[in-house]
């Protein structure tokens, strides 16, 4: 029960961050679809428990800082839907589906960040000095695997269901509520809606300044920084080097997806205004099953916005950003800019034709030169 706490405290705000990469897509594609983006990548990333988690064209990476100080680096091959299934490539449908990667992806990246952050080592994946792993026999091997798995990500998933059912609470069920007990003012069910949406609003924007005061989140606001400083270098042409890379880049990035969130609510009250006004019991389950109708559309906003940069829908579309980006980031040291790197480089070696590594170490003050940079 205290690894699920201890889970849960950062949960709960990093499920925010992984959403924010499903939007940040959106944008990421139609600029490089068009050849804007200014370089041969598109690369996203998100802050993960003492890491970073950088995604790719074809495949996904993480890097994380171990209490050893050495670097947990795994990477992956993206499994791409749209390829397989061309009709999931359509509007509104794409955005379902991006939706469902990103999540299913950032989980997963939370989940590997939370053992090898707490030093534990993952057996079988060559996460454990060798010399250790050469002792153990094949089946030892297996057996540590299988036991670490189902603790680890049973105590994940248990922290994942309530940190869902605290932001149903918190996100749909509060604002819904507030908006039934001021209905009696309200004539008409934009109305309703309306202010359902803007106490929503408020109550995300209050939770956002809240969790960034917290001494404990600190570290996560300073990974998003760092991913974002490297991610420019990268877009910039730019020598991979922690110490030049801080100096010189912002913690703030155009294309965060953490703005978007706020496109999604305002969405969300033109869409939900056919539901009308009934019991608040089916309020909260249209909320519930209208999000990826939500998300769908999010996304076609947010491409439109990257077709028409210089339009006034995209000054709309990315101006909150900046501003909320200030509680969302922090600066980042020099030494969580090289495990921002790290993962960068790992995807870019396996985006450039090598082999995923389910997970390898190298040692603090040595990152590798991204391959294909």
């Amino acid at each position: 029960m205290k690894r699920i706490l201890s889970d849960l405290r950062y949960l709960q705000p990093l499920l925010i961050l992984t959403w924010a990469l499903f939007q940040s897509r959106a944008l990421e594609e139609e600029e490089c679809s068009t050849g804007e983006c200014g370089h041969s990548h598109s690369v996203g990333g998100q802050a993960v428990l003492e890491g970073v988690m950088m995604r790719g064209k074809r495949s996904w990476g993480i890097a994380v800082r171990r209490p050893s100080q050495a670097i947990g680096l795994h990477s992956f091959l993206l499994n791409d839907l749209g390829k397989r299934y061309p009709l999931l490539k359509l509007p509104i449908l794409r955005g379902v589906v991006a939706l469902g990667e990103s999540l299913t992806l950032g989980i997963r990246a939370l989940g590997i960040s939370a053992n090898l952050s707490t030093g534990e080592e993952i057996y079988g994946e060559a996460c454990v000095p060798a010399e250790d792993e050469a002792k153990l026999t094949k089946k030892e091997i297996r057996q540590k695997k299988r036991q670490q798995q189902t603790l680890g990500w049973k105590d994940m998933g248990l922290s994942l269901v309530i940190a869902i059912f605290f932001s149903i609470g918190l996100f749909v069920a509060l604002p819904l509520f507030i908006a039934k007990e001021l209905e009696f003012m309200l004539e008409n069910a934009f109305l309703f809606n309306l202010v359902e949406g803007v106490i929503r609003v408020v109550i995300f924007l209050a939770y956002v300044v809240i969790i960034s005061r917290i001494p404990d989140l600190r570290r996560v606001f300073q990974y998003h920084g760092a991913e974002h400083k490297t991610i420019h270098a990268f877009e910039a042409g730019e020598e991979l080097i922690p110490e030049r890379i801080n100096k010189k880049f912002s913690t703030l990035h155009p294309r965060c997806g953490t703005a978007f969130l706020l496109i999604v609510m305002v969405l969300a009250i033109l869409v939900f205004a056919v539901v009308g006004k009934p019991d608040l019991w089916i309020l909260v389950a249209s909320r519930i099953v209208g999000i990826p109708l939500v998300a769908g559309l999010s996304y076609e906003v947010i491409k439109y916005a990257g077709r028409h940069k210089d339009g006034f829908l995209a000054s709309v579309v990315l101006w909150p950003g900046l501003g909320l980006q200030r509680l969302t980031t922090r600066e980042p040291s020099d030494d969580q800019v090289e495990v921002a790197i790290s993962s960068l480089s790992e995807v870019l070696r396996v985006d450039g034709g090598q082999e995923p590594l389910p997970c390898k170490m190298h040692e603090a003050g040595r990152v590798p030169a991204p391959a294909g940079a």
